[in-house]
């Protein structure tokens, strides 16, 4: 039985082809969607006050081995290194290095062209409809 309308697989269709074109372009520049996510956290976050392994978990809704894992790559990448924290010596804070800016601006450089890509032909009208659909859709599975 085929339904005319499934919103639900249409968006999910639409999900699977963005994680997988933007996860494609970001493996040219050797880090995962993840590992983006984190790395701009991490910039925007240790400006305003030190980011700690237990900020990305909760944040991220991570476990403790995982967030490790990432974090660890990131190092030995050279995207951030883990500096101690004069008040304790146990705690270290993540600190980006030139290499995560220049990753981070190269990450929403690709992100902007796929977004760019992702909309080609659709009139600014058709994309305000879109979400105001969209947001529509989410309010109703709020309640």
């Amino acid at each position: 039985m085929e339904r005319e309308h499934d919103f639900g697989l249409k968006l999910n269709i639409l999900s699977h082809k963005l994680k997988k074109r933007l996860n494609a372009e970001l493996a040219k520049l050797g880090i995962t969607g993840v590992q983006s996510r984190i790395l701009h956290y991490i910039l925007v976050h240790c400006e305003r006050e030190p980011v700690f392994q237990r900020d990305i978990e909760n944040v991220f809704g991570l476990s403790r081995s995982t967030a490790t894992g990432i974090l660890q790559l990131l190092e030995r990448d050279g995207m951030i290194y883990r500096e101690s924290v004069s008040s304790d010596a146990r705690l270290k804070s993540i600190v980006p290095t030139k290499k995560a800016v220049t990753i981070d601006a190269q990450v929403l450089e690709l992100i902007v062209g796929i977004e760019h890509k992702l909309v080609s032909g659709i009139s600014e009208e058709e994309q305000a409809l879109f979400f105001s659909i969209t947001d529509r859709m989410s309010q109703n599975l709020d309640n």
